[in-house]
């Protein structure tokens, strides 16, 4: 892990309209969007070029891979935190999604009240 992060948000959903309306309640929080990506390849690319501070992170993306698989490498490469977005409640995919510690979990559809408050919360807990 090399260099300071970047106070940016990166989204991460292989669905263009959820990725476009995550990143636009993201900037009305008045927080900058660093990128989008729709594969686990790409986020971890598009992490380890921007370093961002904070990751919003599908479970279930195109390609090869899944959320975790992306999580576990950011996490290990660039140390982010990340708020796992999910639809599914299954135990096997929640077990999955604690092995990477994640900063906080939301199911969908995720309310704009719900991301806000999750997202403010681990920004000041990374800032302290």
């Amino acid at each position: 892990m090399s260099g300071p992060l970047k106070d940016c948000v990166l989204v991460v959903d292989d669905e263009f309209l959820i990725a476009e309306t995550l990143s636009i309640q993201i900037q009305d929080m008045g927080l900058q969007v660093c990128g989008t990506a729709a594969t686990a390849a790409d986020a971890i690319a598009m992490a380890q070029a921007e370093r961002p501070r904070l990751v919003l992170m599908d479970m279930r993306l195109k390609g090869k891979g899944d959320g975790v698989d992306a999580a576990l490498a950011i996490h290990h490469t660039v140390g982010s935190k990340v708020i796992f977005i999910t639809a599914s409640r299954e135990p096997a995919t929640l077990e999955r999604i604690h092995t990477d510690h994640p900063a906080a979990i939301l199911y969908k559809p995720v309310l704009g009240g719900q991301l806000q408050t999750v997202v403010r919360e681990v920004w000041a807990s990374e800032a302290e």
